[in-house]
């Protein structure tokens, strides 16, 4: 899978441990940086990942910063980006498989490494459940 990584001074060691393992574990992996603790503004590397899968250029999207939250939130902004804030197993896979999103934020800050390539395995991995929840991802499209 074609994954677009990125992350802010808060979250980049994380990111580079990630992007490490997915390209470990076969996946391509384009990496938006940055990679330096100096002081950046997220939205500019989130916009850049959120544009990346909007455009098809990338299948999934994978954001870190402190907390996620920023980073989700600035991506969610790009029409087509339905990513969420996973810091823990359960989340990351429903928001795969409940709301088909498809990238995945997460906060360096809150979230250790190993639940962290977890959760990113996870979410990579589970597929869109369809059905019900469909209609509703349709309905979410649609406010773009």
């Amino acid at each position: 899978m074609k994954i677009a990584a990125g992350a802010d001074h808060a979250g980049f060691r994380l990111k580079d441990e990630l992007v490490r393992l997915l390209r470990q574990d076969g996946h391509e992996v384009e990496d938006f940086g940055t990679s330096s603790p100096a002081s950046i503004d997220y939205p500019d590397v989130a916009r850049a990942v959120a544009e990346a899968v909007a455009s098809r250029r990338a299948e999934r999207g994978l954001l870190v910063c402190g907390t996620g939250i920023g980073m989700a939130m600035t991506a969610n902004k790009i029409a087509g980006v339905r990513a969420a804030t996973c810091n823990d197993l359960y989340t990351a896979r429903m928001a795969r498989e409940h709301n088909d999103a498809n990238v995945l934020a997460l906060g360096e800050r809150v979230i250790g490494p190993g639940v962290a390539a977890e959760a990113a395995r996870l979410f990579l991995s589970t597929p869109f459940a369809g059905g019900r929840h469909q209609r509703r991802v349709e309905k979410i499209n649609a406010l773009d």
